[in-house]
């Protein structure tokens, strides 16, 4: 008699499957590590994939130079307490211009994230670069496959992209060509919650409701997380309001939510009963989907 998966196992088995069988197939791999909530749940899948042996990708973090400090606490902690490799790659030519996201708008993704990315990895020489993107967050990453085949560049074509029929995944790469792999494709945002919940996982703090200082951008709330780099807007007030975030970014274009959830179980309720996309916190986006499917194209995460 077969017992049948529940949900959760069977997309856990899917992405452990993933991860071992692009491993596997790879001379150089890596794993793409932001610190948010979608990275550490593949991180954990990639540390349960191989254990007992130490996990046999390294945590590629790419610095945008405005992230929060509180989660690049949360990343070297996490990387030490696993027994992760941490790779910390950041534009600092761009740093020391100043180059910031109040100016710039989408060049600063470009010269402080997409750019720097590619270089990473030029550098490092991966194949194989694993990410924790999923088909629910937005319209163009529908688009991609679980084995996203990137041109020399890294750059990304979707009509090049190859089927995957009954979970058959094509890793074979040609001259310049590298992969970028999504073990998370088919899970939802209330699934990586419940997952969260059931393994009772350690989350970047800026993921549960706290009293933060904040100012207020259109419907969403951004926290002031260097009061000293900080460009405020006339009329601009800081006042400290009960927020947390459902997705996490660069901290000047990231808006926060109203939230009183400060626990795991709170925030999965929340979650099940949102009538909002996660990503109406990205600021940075202002798109209806074409902007990201661009930056994507350019070699974007």
């Amino acid at each position: 008699m077969t017992l049948a998966l529940s949900h959760l196992s069977w997309l856990e088995a899917e992405a452990v499957h993933i991860l071992r069988e692009s491993v596997a197939e790879s001379s150089n791999p890596v794993m793409l590590f932001s610190a948010g909530k979608d990275s550490t749940v593949l991180a954990h899948l990639a540390l349960r994939a191989f254990y007992p042996s130490r996990p046999p990708v390294p945590l590629l973090h790419i610095d945008s130079t405005w992230e929060f400090q509180s989660l690049l606490d949360f990343r070297d902690s996490f990387a030490r307490q696993h027994g992760f490799s941490l790779i910390v790659h950041a534009n600092e030519s761009g740093r020391a211009a100043g180059i910031n996201p109040f100016d710039y708008g989408d060049r600063y993704t470009m010269l402080m994230r997409t750019e720097p990315l590619k270089e990473a990895l030029n550098k490092g020489g991966y194949d194989v670069i694993f990410g924790g993107a999923r088909r629910d967050e937005e319209k163009a990453r529908a688009k991609e496959r679980i084995i996203s085949v990137r041109s020399p560049g890294h750059v990304w074509n979707p009509r090049e992209q190859r089927p995957e029929f009954w979970r058959q995944f094509n890793l074979r790469l040609g001259k310049g060509q590298s992969a970028r792999v999504f073990p998370l494709s088919n899970w939802t945002e209330q699934d990586i919650w419940d997952y969260i919940l059931l393994h009772d996982l350690s989350l970047a703090p800026l993921y549960f409701a706290a009293s933060r200082p904040v100012v207020r951008r259109g419907n969403s709330f951004v926290v002031v997380d260097d009061a000293q780099r900080m460009k405020f807007q006339p009329g601009d007030r800081i006042e400290n309001r009960m927020v947390r975030f459902r997705t996490l970014g660069c901290w000047p274009v990231t808006g926060a939510i109203d939230s009183e959830a400060a626990d795991l179980q709170s925030i999965a309720a929340e979650t099940l009963s949102a009538r909002l996309s996660e990503r109406q916190g990205r600021i940075s986006d202002g798109e209806d989907g074409g902007s990201l499917e661009q930056k994507k194209r350019e070699g974007y995460f």
